[in-house]
Parts: C-alpha cells; sequence; structure tokens
C-alpha cells in the first residue's frame, strides 16, 4: 500500500476488546509486538494467546487473556493513566490507549455520579481489560492504520449481572459511549462491552457503511459463544480508502409508506411540507386503487435510517392511516453545489451535478426563481428562460469543469 491505511471495524454482530484485538491480530498484527507492549504497562502480568476458532461456521481469532499476577487491585483512573503514560511505548499507542480509558472514565463518571477521579475501574480496570486497550492499541500501531470508522453496532438486549448487580442491555456505560453511535440490538445478550464501545468511540472517526477503498486485509475477531447461525464476531477490513470528494455516491435510506383511502385531499400538501420539514429527502404520492374498488394514495417518504422515527410519527399524526411499512434501500445520488447568477436584476441560486470534477446537470433552483419572479413581475417561464441563458454564458453547461466556491446549500435571498 502506497496510500494512507484505513481501518473499518465491522461491529453489526457487536464489539468487545478481546474481539477487535483478534480481528487485527487476524488481519496481520504480530502477537509478539502486542505482547511487548501489554507488558509495558501490565509489567509481565498478562499472558496472550492466540487460538483458530469458528463462529457459525465462519473462521475467526479468539485472543485468550489470561493474568498471572497474584493480586489484581481495583484502580482508579488516574492509577491507570499514570500505567500508561509513564510506560515505554510508542506516542501513538499511548495515546490511543490513553484516549480509551478516558472515554470510559467520563462515561462511568456520568452513570455513577462521581468527579472522574473518583471513579473505579471494576471490570473495566482489571489487567485483562488493560491488555484489551493497550494491545488493541499496540496492533493499530503494528499494522501503520492511519485512519479508522465503523459501523453501526449491535448493542444487545435482556438483562446481564455485572459488578452494579442485575442491569438492563445495554448496560448504562454502554449506552453513555454510544452517545451519538448508530445503534441497535442485533440479538440476545451483551454483544458490546464497554471496553468494546470505548475503543470504538474513541478511535473510529465516524459511524458509516463500509467506505470505498482498495481492500488488502481482513481480520475477524471471536466472541466466547458460538451461537448457531449469527456468527458471534467482530470483522476488520483494512485498505487503502479512496478519498476523492465523490468517490461514495451511495448512501443507506429508508422508505416509509402508507396506503390511505380516508383523507381530504385538501390536507395532503400540508403532510408533504411538514415531511420536507421534518428532514426528509423527498415524499411522494401515487394515486391507486385499493380494495372494494376505492380510489386512494400511496404517501411514500424518502429519508435516512436516523430519521425514521420522527418521519414515521409525522405520518401517523398527519394522515390517518393506523400503519406504515419501512423498506432499507440504497439511495445514489450525485454530489451537488450551488453558485448564484444575477439574473434579471436579482441572485438566483444555480444547482450544479457533478462527478469526477465534471458538470453533469444545471439547473436554476425553482423555489428562489419562482418567489423573484413574483417580486420582478414576471412570468416564471421568462425568468427560467433567462437563468438558463445566463448560466450557459456563465459556462456553466454538461461536460465542463466544475466551478470552484460551490456551496453545500441552495439557500439565497433572491432579491440580495
Amino acid at each position: 500500500m502506497s496510500g494512507p491505511r484505513h481501518a473499518w471495524i465491522d461491529a453489526s454482530a457487536g464489539i468487545a476488546g478481546d474481539m477487535l484485538l483478534g480481528a487485527l491480530v487476524d488481519a496481520g498484527a504480530d502477537l509478539a509486538v502486542v505482547q511487548q507492549a501489554v507488558d509495558a504497562v501490565t509489567v509481565d502480568s498478562v499472558r496472550l494467546t492466540c487460538e483458530p476458532v469458528t463462529r457459525a461456521g465462519q473462521h475467526a481469532n479468539r485472543i485468550a487473556v489470561e493474568v498471572i499476577a497474584r493480586d489484581v487491585p481495583v484502580r482508579k483512573w488516574r492509577a491507570i493513566e499514570h500505567l500508561i503514560a509513564t510506560a515505554d511505548l510508542a506516542v501513538p499507542i499511548r495515546d490511543r490507549a490513553l484516549a480509551s480509558f478516558e472515554r470510559v472514565a467520563e462515561a462511568e463518571s456520568i452513570v455513577h455520579h462521581l468527579p472522574q477521579d473518583q471513579v473505579h475501574f471494576h471490570e473495566i480496570g482489571a489487567l485483562d481489560s488493560i491488555a484489551d486497550i493497550v494491545g488493541v492499541a499496540a496492533a493499530l500501531h503494528a499494522l501503520q492504520i492511519d485512519s479508522i470508522s465503523a459501523s453501526a453496532v449491535a448493542v444487545g438486549s435482556g438483562r446481564v449481572t455485572g459488578a452494579h448487580g442485575d442491569l438492563g442491555v445495554p448496560v448504562p456505560a454502554v449506552v453513555e459511549l454510544a452517545t451519538g453511535w448508530r445503534v441497535f440490538a442485533g440479538g440476545s445478550g451483551e454483544l458490546t462491552t464497554p471496553t468494546g464501545m470505548a475503543l470504538l468511540s474513541a478511535l473510529a472517526e465516524r459511524c458509516e457503511d463500509l467506505p470505498p477503498m482498495t481492500l488488502h486485509a481482513s481480520g475477524a475477531g471471536a466472541g466466547n459463544r458460538d451461537t448457531p447461525g449469527r456468527p458471534n464476531l467482530t470483522r476488520v477490513l483494512i485498505g487503502e480508502r479512496d478519498t476523492r470528494p465523490d468517490a461514495d455516491l451511495s448512501d443507506a435510506a429508508v422508505l416509509i409508506e402508507a396506503n390511505v383511502d380516508d383523507l381530504d385531499p385538501r390536507i395532503w400538501p400540508g403532510v408533504l411540507r411538514s415531511l420536507i420539514n421534518a428532514g426528509a429527502a423527498d415524499a411522494w404520492l401515487v394515486p391507486i386503487m385499493m380494495k372494494k374498488g376505492r380510489p386512494a394514495h400511496t404517501l411514500t417518504v424518502l429519508g435516512r435510517p436516523d430519521q425514521v422515527t420522527d418521519l414515521r410519527e409525522t405520518v401517523l399524526k398527519q394522515t390517518s392511516t393506523i400503519g406504515v411499512r419501512e423498506t432499507t434501500v440504497r439511495k445514489t445520488a450525485l454530489p451537488r453545489g450551488w453558485l448564484d447568477l444575477t439574473v434579471a436584476g436579482c441572485q438566483l441560486p444555480i444547482k450544479i451535478a457533478h462527478r469526477d470534477g465534471t458538470i453533469r446537470q444545471v439547473t436554476p433552483e425553482f423555489d428562489a426563481l419562482e418567489q423573484a419572479a413574483d417580486e420582478q413581475g414576471l412570468s416564471p417561464l421568462a425568468l427560467l428562460e433567462q437563468a438558463t441563458a445566463a448560466a450557459a454564458a456563465a459556462g456553466l453547461v454538461t461536460g465542463a469543469a466544475v466551478p470552484d466556491g460551490l456551496r453545500t446549500s441552495h439557500t439565497s435571498a433572491p432579491g440580495r
């Protein structure tokens, strides 16, 4: 690989510290090098071993952490910070390990309403968890990983017994650590641990589906359980990421649909407007014929997965439907931007769709054009013809190079 090395973590079946470490070792990190970094912090108190296993028929590496020290104290955050900060580690290893433990300390202080300095680490502070976090940091350094991203996280469901008694899954620390991340249940039991979520939230730059990349290595790390039909794995894919601005044109999206045959048709324009205002990428009606020969409409709403709850609620509140159906789809859209042109004495935003540095489509933004036509006393058709001609005169035509200074929003006051 000649370019920067990117690691994408697949946590769609959950993640734990030892599972991520197993995946990185499977992808090529030298376990002896990882052990050396762990020894620098724990002073020969932990032994790492690796064995190949299968989970639901799929190969993976299982990392076992054997604590060989006789006494394992419960430590406060500052004691762990001192251990890592003073150990003989490469700077990237130290920084990643400290960042991960810092995330846990922040989460635990919020969950238990304690000052961060007073947080005691129970499961997370044990030597095996220190080994997981330092080991992952060392493995990333050994693999020369420059950037990291990760999938949505399966956190599990049900209840689990921990140091603080019977807890709901996901446990409070995982909930706090996962704030801002896309999560889903994904199965029963504790699928994501505080260690795993801390590593992910501290080290991954963004939550995303697999980005465009030239793949060079991959690995899978196994959890303890082997659940039939559900591979208990954390995976990592390593490669050279395509960093062109328009390299990835596809995004996950959801279609929300409902068939409605009993809504006053005068209500529909407001419903569509409300859905767009709520963030939908699009919303539309299709006339249909329902059972018993009733004329009706299918309402369809397109939005991001994280918008589903709000958009669904808008449909249920503002229409007479008693249920909706949802379908996950892939949305592919050309990158686009806007430039203002002076037309008939007003500024009009011109939408430019492009790819690979070349203009594919040029269209005056009609809402702004219609407002400007009304203010200028012109017909929309006449102003549209003038705007199209002005765009062509400015070199904004199909096949031309994309101009500099495109805005990502079309907001523009027509009279400006």
